[in-house]
């Protein structure tokens, strides 16, 4: 490793242990400690990725969490930052956006036709609806960050809740001096920062330690470090976002010590592997001990820069030149040091130029030239200085991302040359860079002032006026931006904007703000304008002539840094519910499915025999003896009072204020437009009660929107919802009353309980609501009970049915019994724009009531032709591989429908379905083709429905059904 400097006090990295890694397919390894970047770059590699639309080299440039270029894919892991992310052992790493790799590839030729596609050129191509096929394939073919592995295991990170006094953002020495001050007022207190160790950039190493040893044997104090505070929400609630999970965290106070961000300057080459922010080399140096460069160039406009040039050439970084912005500087120890060294320092200078090595891929030497009185350089009189890096420092951009969310009114000070809190809201505080504070002992204070605000903001002491006095010279330079005739002068480097890009965009119109991000796509990439955005509204100031004041800033919005989708995800926290007879389904060996948020038993295995097998023998069961089925997942409702059927007459279609007492009726209910949403059977109890049953799915959704409906009439009505509180389970098969006879003493004959009927009896000597229905096709009773009860009356059936071979069946039997008999299940048969004529349910319309939901729309198109109907269909025997759902229908060569449901009945021996067509295909007997995934067709014939019994016999007391049970 020959970039690797020998061991630094307070060095990050752990030598004693080594990680082997791959880049590229080519081997390496760092230490425990390293980031993936600062290992590469230890190693001597240097090009750690490709600009995303030029494919230009890039290595380096802040390490500090915004480097856009040096994404990596580390197996099925996406977009890894390769300068945060800690080194692990056998991780395989490629870079993304490439292609034929990071070293080799191919389209780098895009960036020598780079004055063909200006800024906006994609804008102008797409709005050409020839060429917008072409366009639009070829730039998804070259964009993308990352390729998607769809066998990648689902992810679940966990969640948590968190609670705190003060919140401090930023664990520099601002953030630390802030905590101690809020933790010795009595304020419990949570510090996070997004690097691994807290301390900030880490001046004045043993005073910085001091802090951050006195935070953590602070008991008041919380320190996370790796945790971002990615987003500010209403009332101080921070997401705060970790290597594992997202925390949500309300805090009664909030103080804000996210530093600075350290912009780059502006000339041509400025993006070449080598050329550094002053900051990112000394990160390299104090945290990985890992030598920049060999012989460097360093660009300043402020102290920090002779600081960090310092800092080269102590370990052992040849500076060849100092490139000064500024006429003047100050002269201290720090210089005098540099002087001391033979260093030369050219005042008023700039980079004019970043000369490219021959290999292509790094710098070979800066190009430095005077500046004028106006800031433009003087090329006469340039010169060319051999060298393999340069670092930049000549400004910083407040980390104000946070404040803005929060509401924070801020100024542009033209002495700092920064954007500063004005005004803060209630229970909001800013100390340190981001409050234009940089000078170490002035920090101190800052913070300081802030935690004492913030703990007496919180009642726990009484305020007290302490003033951090303004520092000697501005951090940032107004104008660190040199125009090049050849370009390449990079202003951002997410999405490879260069100065000319600019004008442009200004020149086409867009002179706001707001619309050139939006037209140039500047602070658009993954690191949000960090390094972009205040050299883009300095160059928009310029050219307008505005300040930046003027100007302003782009609206920021969480998040302001990136979450993986993982953590917004979570651990998946939806609910599951169990029936009141889960235990009772286990037992019998049932599979279960997930029907909404309901646990149900698709099927009950049996010994020996197949998925297919298990569902076509309950289904005979149910035809041939007698079954029973868990329905308890139904929404059951109550409603009472005088005006109870007008409320169901107004949000039905049917009609129910002549519901005979003791009878049920199938009830449809649509939208506002006349959508089918859910359907159920309403039962009459009394005069003014009635019970009624909805969708599994639609149950919670159903019962909210007729509590709306109920407060918004004001109808003299009252609603209950008894869908957790009761149990229900169907009866169903030729044997069904035999069964339920040894039960009860209600009259079960058909003269006495006719179909659709609803009885109050006891079964098992529990009480029970008993309602005739036949949604399978066979004589059966719905049992209601309350839901504590349901598992003895499970019981009681299944003895009572021992002797007439009873059987439980699941979702799936169920959805075949229903298919048979041409029943529509809501949701799977109809979608969200199914009207009841498409779906053949109007005969469960009465469009001659005055009033229920959806009455106007169906009145509005009844007059239309409809652009489909639903239709059942039977294959041909023999025909070989059998449709799926939502396969599609075809009519000589365009899409004609699609198939709702299909299954193979055992009752029927053949395939049977459901299909919505159009209408000229939907007579009884006409054929249809049917597209399979593979592209092949496969004939069926459009029949009646219902496909089993027909004249619905099995419903009623006749002769031949008597002697079937004999």
């Amino acid at each position: 490793m020959s970039n690797r400097l020998p061991p630094i006090s307070g060095e990050w990295i752990d030598r004693s242990q080594r990680i082997d890694f791959t880049f590229e397919g080519n081997r390496f390894w760092g230490y425990a400690g390293d980031t993936i970047a600062s290992a590469l770059w230890a190693a001597g590699q240097r090009v750690l990725g490709r600009s995303f639309k030029y494919h230009r080299p890039r290595g380096i440039l802040s390490l500090a969490s915004h480097d856009v270029n040096t994404l990596m894919q580390n197996g099925q892991q996406l977009n890894v930052r390769a300068d945060v992310t800690p080194l692990e052992a056998g991780m395989s790493l490629y870079a993304v956006n490439t292609h034929g790799g990071v070293m080799g590839d191919r389209h780098s030729i895009l960036d020598f036709f780079s004055p063909l596609l200006p800024v906006g050129f994609y804008y102008k191509a797409f709005h050409n609806k020839r060429l917008f096929p072409f366009w639009e394939r070829t730039i998804r073919n070259l964009s993308g960050l990352g390729k998607v592995d769809f066998s990648t295991p689902h992810i679940r990170t966990a969640k948590q809740y968190d609670f705190c006094d003060v919140l401090v953002i930023g664990a520099g020495v601002a953030g630390l001096s802030a905590a101690l001050a809020a933790a010795d007022a009595g304020a419990n207190v949570v510090i996070v920062d997004e690097n691994a160790r807290a301390g900030g950039s880490g001046e004045r190493l043993t005073q910085t330690q001091e802090l951050v040893e006195a935070v953590k044997n602070c008991d008041r104090i919380r320190l996370y470090t790796e945790t971002v505070a990615a987003a500010y929400y209403a009332d101080r609630w921070i997401p705060l976002v970790d290597r594992e999970r997202l925390t949500k965290l309300r805090a009664k106070a909030v103080i804000m010590a996210n530093g600075a961000y350290e912009q780059p300057a502006v000339f041509r080459n400025n993006d070449l592997p080598g050329v550094m922010l002053a900051s990112a080399a000394q990160r390299l140096i104090y945290r990985y001990a890992v030598k920049p460069m060999h012989r460097a160039v360093v660009l300043t406009a402020n102290s920090h820069g002779y600081e960090a040039a310092l800092d080269l050439a102590k370990h052992g970084v040849e500076v060849k030149a100092i490139a000064d912005l500024r006429s003047t500087y100050t002269t201290n120890s720090i210089t005098q040091a540099l002087q001391a060294l033979g260093i030369p320092i050219f005042t008023s200078h700039c980079i004019y130029e970043a000369k490219t090595n021959p290999a292509s891929d790094g710098v070979s030497g800066a190009v430095i030239c005077p500046l004028d009185a106006n800031g433009k350089p003087q090329t006469e009189f340039k010169q060319a200085i051999a060298c393999d890096g340069m670092i930049m420092s000549v400004g910083w951009a407040g980390a104000a991302n946070l404040l803005s969310q929060a509401g924070t009114k801020m100024r542009f000070d033209n002495g700092l040359q920064q954007f500063v809190p004005d005004r803060l809201p209630t229970g909001v505080f800013a100390c340190g860079r981001v409050n234009g504070v940089y000078e170490f002992d002035r920090k101190l204070l800052d913070g300081r002032r802030a935690g004492l605000e913030a703990a007496a903001f919180l009642g726990l002491t009484e305020p007290v006026e302490i003033a951090a006095a303004s520092g000697s010279e501005s951090p940032s330079h107004s104008w660190a931006i040199v125009e090049h005739p050849a370009g390449k002068n990079f202003v951002d480097f997410d999405e490879d904007l260069q100065l000319k890009d600019f004008p442009n965009a200004i020149q086409e119109g867009f002179d706001n703000i707001e619309l050139l991000k939006r037209f140039t796509t500047v602070g658009m990439g993954p690191s949000q304008g960090k390094h972009s955005n205040m050299n883009a509204l300095r160059i928009l100031a310029r050219i307008t002539g505005k300040s930046p004041a003027e100007v302003g800033t782009t609206t920021a919005r969480p998040f302001f840094h990136p979450v993986p989708l993982s953590h917004l995800a979570g651990r998946g926290f939806t609910p599951e519910r169990y029936t009141p007879l889960h235990s009772r389904h286990a037992a019998l060996g049932a599979e279960f499915v997930l029907a909404g948020v309901w646990r149900r038993p698709e099927f009950y295995t049996q010994p020996g025999k197949s998925r297919e097998d298990c569902i076509r023998a309950e289904v005979k069961a149910v035809r041939t003896r007698v079954g029973a089925i868990d329905v308890g997942t139904l929404g059951k409702l109550e409603l009472r009072g005088a005006d109870a059927a007008e409320f169901l007459e107004r949000v039905y279609t049917g009609r129910y204020s002549n519901l005979k007492l003791g009878m049920s009726r199938y009830a449809l209910m649509l939208d506002e437009t006349g959508i089918i949403i859910d359907d159920g059977v309403i039962a009459r109890l009394g005069a003014e009660h009635f019970y009624f049953t909805t969708t599994t799915s639609g149950a919670a959704t159903i019962y909210r929107e007729l509590s709306r409906l109920n407060t918004m009439w004001g109808l003299d009505c009252g609603l209950v919802n008894l869908t957790g509180a009761r149990s229900a389970m169907n009866l169903a098969g030729v044997y069904a009353r035999d069964v339920l006879a040894q039960l009860t003493d209600c009259d079960l004959s058909s003269a006495a309980f006719p179909y659709l009927a609803v009885r109050e009896a006891l079964v098992a000597g529990i009480e029970a609501i008993l309602i005739r229905v036949g949604f399978v096709g066979e004589w059966g009773y719905e049992i209601h009970v309350a839901a504590e009860s349901a598992p003895a009356v499970w019981d009681a059936l299944f003895a009572a049915g021992k002797a007439y071979g009873i059987a439980p069946f699941g979702v799936e039997a169920q959805r075949l019994l229903r298919l048979e008999k041409g029943h529509l299940i809501v949701g799977q048969d109809t979608d969200g724009l199914t009207t009841p004529r498409e779906a053949n349910l109007g005969w469960a319309v009465k469009l001659d009531k005055p009033f229920f939901i959806g009455q106007r729309s169906l009145q509005a198109i009844a007059k239309r032709p409809i652009a489909q109907k639903i239709v059942g269909f039977t294959l041909d025997p023999n025909q070989g591989t059998a449709p799926q759902e939502c396969h599609l229908v075809i009519d000589r060569g365009e899409i004609a429908g699609r198939v709702t449901s299909i299954a193979f009945s055992p009752t029927l021996q053949q395939y049977i379905g459901l299909a919505y067509v159009k209408p000229e295909l939907g007579a009884i007997g006409d054929r249809i083709s049917i597209r399979l995934s593979d592209g092949a067709l496969v004939k069926a014939t459009v029949s009646p429905t219902p496909f089993y019994d027909p004249e619905n016999q099995r419903q009623q007391e006749t002769a031949q059904r008597q002697e079937a049970i004999a």
